[in-house]
């Protein structure tokens, strides 16, 4: 049986030398003074079990690691550890059930304590807790139990082999957490150990020294940073709020700040702020999508807290006849062209890369006003009483869509429910505070994970270049609810058994093009059976000053991997 490519080490997915020294970082620790970092979605919270807003995950792999992580051309690389653990160096298991961790020895927390395996095993305990409502409980998907023989040895039992065991302890969503700070924190008590959540220790090369949620974080170098002479920056301040297009100009305009996420802005927009010659847009293109979420629960306001977006089904939107005609009235092309320009590619897939992982059997390239009204005539969902808006059980068929407050996707709203409205679909339209929205607050009604509406738009990705976690959010035990602090990776709450049961055998199966084969095919199920309506393959851009050297943008993990990296030119 043909292994996948992971475990047999090749370069696509396994590197086993460390990430290269950037040039020019020679010198102390901390010797180039300030970094300023800009994202204009503000990080809640600083622990990324507890969010699945990429702006917290972001600002908080500046602290806290990984035992490996994926390099900017989606390498896996050893991180924590020596090596990558794979059959042939007798790191995986022959019959891929278990996986083999070593730590390197001597890394020790920003508090001078010892990282230990023990503290490897707590952040899959925590994790797991079923009243932890941990946001990132499908990395650990498949874990039977972990082992710690000695201090520095991890050993990961799985339920079933596993062809792709990197995916507990591995990339931006899985780090490791301190045992010591964290360990009155399991469960429900997750969210409310507000010190530990806004400023974890961390073996990382920075820590936190000031959080102010949704505003800005101040973090200094970890003095006890394994690497000699890093990070080369002594402090980080890390502002988030206000919007892409002025995050853009405080770098390549105005050289307030060195460093602006996530520009997403008109290409025009970010070719005219270029010429202000003070900083370089760079972009890569990964797995993110923006894409449409529609909901599989009742969202009405009229129902109690703990049935709002939990009881099943969503008055109409889980017809087919519904979410195929709301997708082919869409006219994609439009939306890149107004979008992403270059940074954007028309797609029908929720995994549109690699390139292996890409299916080609749906087809949403054209807009199709005609089709969509003749789809839902011939389901029977007329406008009875001649106002424009269709029924169905004698209900008018009204969405209420939202999204975060972005001037782009503040434009595709405006289009969509223009294009909508003509196959009768009435839509409210609603943009909420980017911080807010992708924070993971359990209280706040304003939530992406909450979904207190009947469709919501947003871009996420994954970690590394392999999907088989990244589907898992469409498994039905992934769903929020009160029951998990309203934490979950399934936003839509789709469920259906086939799904399941396929899903098992792709994290069974090990030759690779089978792999690619079944996720094709998880792909096609979930969107033909309306868990999305993807919209837009998007290229990741951002921005850095000319001044900062050693940046490697990264669409497989943390953009921000490599701070430690990091240093000032010219100066």
């Amino acid at each position: 049986m043909k292994l996948m490519t992971a475990l047999l080490g090749a370069s696509a997915f396994c590197a086993m030398s460390t990430v290269a020294v950037a040039e020019g970082h020679e010198g102390e620790r901390g010797r180039d003074g300030e970094v300023k970092i800009i994202y204009w979605q503000a990080p809640s919270i600083l622990n990324s079990y507890l969010s699945g807003g990429t702006k917290d995950m972001e600002s908080a792999s500046l602290v806290i690691e990984p035992l490996a992580r994926f390099d900017e051309n989606g390498n896996l690389v050893p991180w924590l550890v020596d090596e990558i653990p794979t059959v042939a160096n007798g790191g995986v298991s022959e019959d891929l059930t278990q996986i083999t961790w070593k730590l390197t020895e001597g890394i020790l927390w920003s508090d001078g304590t010892p990282l230990t395996s023990a503290d490897v095993k707590f952040s899959y305990e925590y994790c797991v807790h079923p009243e932890g409502g941990c946001a990132q409980l499908a990395r650990y998907e498949g874990v039977e139990s972990v082992e710690i023989p000695d201090d520095l040895t991890i050993i990961v039992n799985f339920n079933a082999p596993q062809p792709n065991p990197y995916n507990a302890f591995v990339g931006n969503e899985a780090p490791i957490i301190q045992k010591a700070q964290f360990e009155d924190c399991i469960g429900a008590k997750a969210p409310e150990c507000t010190e530990a959540n806004f400023g974890p220790i961390g073996t990382g090369p920075f820590v936190v020294t000031d959080f102010k949620p949704n505003d800005v974080i101040t973090y200094a170098a970890n003095d006890n940073y394994r690497e000699e002479g890093k990070p080369a920056f002594a402090t980080v301040t890390f502002k988030g709020g206000g919007d892409a297009t002025a995050a853009g100009r405080a770098v390549m305009e105005t050289g307030e700040f060195d460093y602006a996420w996530n520009l997403q802005l008109a290409p025009d927009v970010i070719a005219k702020m270029a010429e202000g010659g003070l900083g370089t847009p760079v972009a890569g293109f990964g797995p993110l999508v923006e894409r449409i979420m529609l909901n599989h629960t009742n969202p009405d306001p009229a129902l109690g807290p703990d049935e709002r977006a939990v009881i099943r089904p969503h008055p109409f939107l889980q017809e087919p006849a519904v979410y195929k005609a709301m997708s082919m009235a869409i006219d994609r092309a439009l939306l890149v062209e107004i979008g992403y320009g270059e940074a954007g590619k028309v797609t029908c897939n929720w995994v549109p890369a690699p390139e292996i992982f890409n299916s080609d059997a749906l087809d949403c390239e054209t807009q199709d006003i005609a089709g969509a009204n003749a789809l839902l005539d011939e389901a029977g969902f007329v406008d009875s009483d001649g106002d424009g808006i269709r029924e169905v059980n004698g209900v008018p068929m009204k969405l209420l869509y939202q999204t975060s407050t972005n001037a782009v996707r503040q434009d595709f709203q405006a289009l969509i429910k223009q294009w909508w409205s003509e196959i009768g679909i009435e839509t409210e339209l609603r943009n909420i505070d980017a911080s807010v929205f992708f924070g993971g607050d359990p209280g706040s009604p304003d939530t992406f994970q909450k979904f207190y509406a009947d469709v919501e738009m947003y871009a996420n990705t994954f970690s590394g270049t392999d999907p088989q976690a990244y589907l898992a959010k469409g498994l039905c035990n992934q769903a929020p609810s009160p029951d998990t602090q309203w934490q979950g990776e399934n936003i839509a709450r789709f469920c259906m058994e086939e799904y399941d049961a396929l899903h098992a055998v792709l994290a069974k199966t090990a030759d690779i093009e089978e792999r690619a084969r079944i996720a094709k095919e998880l792909n096609d199920m979930a969107v033909s059976n309306g868990i999305m309506i993807p919209l837009v393959h998007r290229g990741r851009i951002s921005a850095h000053a000319n001044t900062l050297g050693g940046v490697k943008l990264n669409v497989w993990d943390s953009e921000i991997w490599n701070t430690a990296d990091w240093y000032r030119i010219g100066e």
